[in-house]
């Protein structure tokens, strides 16, 4: 399957692109653990059915030295031994707020309180714009049918080539 466009050869394109990296750049800057930056992308890109985000953040996790059995759970977070319980929360938060469509109500307080007993305001905040940003980021992908599987760890990553 091809791409059906790259949102990078079109100057609103690129003009969107740049301001979705400046706000990652943020985030990734924050205090929220690189690790739990990476695993909630990764989870929330699984969730979606985007392959283009989960190729790019289990290879840039794997590559910044996260464990490759952390990785192949990510998905079954729930019956898994190898998650703190700060990821959890974050996972869950995850899940909740990607999954809004699906007859979920939304974020439950259970799993807000969580959030908030793990992290601090600024971590929250980073969190919970992550999340925001990696389904918009997600729905790009998906809707522009980008593919996973090419992805080189440490190289710019742009939507369909």
């Amino acid at each position: 399957m091809e791409p059906r466009m790259n949102l990078f050869a079109h100057e609103i394109g690129a003009r969107i692109g740049k301001r979705i990296y400046a706000v990652s750049q943020v985030i990734q800057g924050s205090p929220l653990p690189k690790a739990t930056q990476e695993l909630v992308q990764l989870r929330a890109s699984q969730l979606n059915g985007c392959g283009f985000c989960a190729d790019i953040h289990a290879k840039d996790a794997e590559a910044a030295g996260e464990a490759p059995t952390r990785l192949h759970l990510v998905a079954t977070w729930r019956h898994a031994t190898v998650f703190t319980e700060a990821e959890r929360a974050a996972l869950a938060l995850t899940e909740e707020g990607t999954r809004i469509v699906d007859a979920y109500e939304g974020v439950s307080d259970a799993t807000w309180d969580l959030v908030r007993k793990h992290y601090d305001d600024d971590q929250t905040i980073a969190l919970v714009s992550l999340i925001a940003m990696i389904n918009a980021t997600n729905r790009l992908g998906v809707i522009l049918n980008n593919q996973g599987g090419s992805y080189v760890a440490g190289e710019p990553a742009g939507m369909a080539s």
